[in-house]
């Protein structure tokens, strides 16, 4: 059986036993959730995590040192990050947009008497982000998982590795050789995976219930459907248009993955599955897949943006505020913004939700009412920030392509 079938067969499972378990048996979900569903979860996440920060540090020193020439690695560079911070300013547009239409904060009541809400700590400035990019210990920011401050690093690695070039060979045939025995340790940590989707996605169903979602269904239809028309409009215009890839047979052959970042909700766990479909099933060069889709993993979340703009105007409907010009326009520039530190981990999104809503003084307790029903849509979103890495992937690499045909038609004239 392959994979793919195996992971939809344990999220078909996981879901259908933590519904029934939540209804029915709820003391024996508890048990179940501790003995069972949460450790094992926590074991196949632990195995994929495990592996992040040395795959991003390789693949993102080879890949700069395999483009050789800096002006490439600007290049590439330039183009990757415009096309992350476009994308996500199109989508918090878009979902802000459907927000206004479907207005999910002013139907229902919601008990917004003692909305007190601590589970969230102050976000770091735009500033801060920006100066904490530099690590002052590579080796700690590794061991904290720093993924910034990690992938600077690898890229200044990159950069002297591709400067010194005969002088530093033996290095990069230790990085490749390292990145190798990488790529078979997650070969090896897929057999794990539809256990894991089980695990987490059964803990997950049986946690939130039926009732809490019954409650806040407008919320999250708005947000799954903006979710779904940034994936098949604004994704599958830009593959087909400037990747010049068929979306269809991009999402079959990417699916896996897809699944796996649903199961997780984390798109750094994600990446070495999603850089191994990209380079084996979608046919992206080693040295684009290598630099694009590690940095997109920390700087592009275009389904924390539509997250974000979704829950901004829900939670200013719900308290019966109106938003100005001026304060929607803030949203935006805030979430994009804000995107380039949510860390790719599950729940990083409601930390960068609060300096959203402190930007535009709506209170920061309203996250408590959102907060309960976050987790499903939280592996809807990454699911979408994952297939935009790859997306922008394939993009870079076929423009890289086209520049390479057009240098050699130039030295052949």
């Amino acid at each position: 059986m392959k994979l793919t079938r195996k992971i939809i067969i344990a999220l078909i499972l996981g879901a259908s036993i933590g519904v029934i378990l939540n209804l029915f048996l709820p003391e024996t979900f508890e048990l179940l959730d501790t003995l069972l569903f949460v450790p094992v979860g926590s074991i196949f996440l632990n195995l994929i995590q495990m592996l992040v920060v040395p795959i991003v540090f390789c693949s993102i020193a080879l890949g700069v040192a395999s483009l050789g020439d800096v002006k490439k690695v600007g290049r590439i560079g330039g183009r990757t990050v415009s096309f992350f911070l476009i994308t996500t300013a199109v989508a918090i547009i878009l979902a802000m947009a459907l927000a206004l239409f479907i207005r999910p904060g002013a139907v229902g009541n919601f008990n917004l008497s003692n909305q007190a809400f601590d589970g969230v700590t102050e976000a770091p400035s735009f500033v801060d982000t920006m100066v904490g990019i530099i690590p002052t210990n590579p080796i700690s920011a590794m061991a904290e998982g720093n993924m910034l401050q990690v992938i600077f690093f690898a890229f200044f690695f990159g950069v002297a590795l591709a400067a010194l070039k005969e002088q530093s060979k033996r290095t990069t045939r230790l990085l490749e050789e390292i990145n190798n025995i990488l790529m078979y340790l997650i070969t090896l940590t897929m057999h794990v995976a539809p256990f894991g989707t089980f695990a987490l996605l059964a803990s997950a169903i049986g946690q939130q219930g039926l009732a809490a979602m019954q409650a806040m269904a407008l919320y999250m239809l708005t947000v799954t459907l903006a979710l779904f028309l940034h994936l098949i409009i604004v994704y599958s215009f830009a593959l087909k248009v400037l990747g010049k890839y068929s979306p269809i047979l991009f999402f079959k052959k990417f699916f896996p993955a897809m699944l796996v970042a649903f199961s997780t909700s984390s798109s750094n766990a994600t990446l070495p599955i999603a850089m191994k479909t990209a380079q084996e099933n979608l046919g992206v060069s080693k040295s684009v897949s290598s630099f694009v889709q590690p940095l997109g993993a920390t700087i592009n979340m275009d389904g924390t943006a539509i997250m974000q703009g979704v829950a901004t105007i829900f939670i200013a409907q719900a308290y019966g505020i109106d938003l100005t010009i001026n304060q929607l326009l803030m949203v935006v520039l805030t979430a994009v913004l804000a995107s380039v530190g949510t860390a790719g981990v599950p729940g990083a999104g409601i930390v960068m939700l609060s300096m959203v809503l402190q930007q535009v003084g709506l209170p920061v307790s309203g996250i408590a009412l959102i907060i309960g029903i976050d987790r499903p849509l939280n592996m809807l979103r990454t699911a979408i920030n994952v297939c935009g890495d790859t997306i922008c992937a394939i993009i870079i690499d076929e423009s890289e392509k086209k520049i390479g045909m057009d240098v050699l038609q130039e030295k052949a004239s």
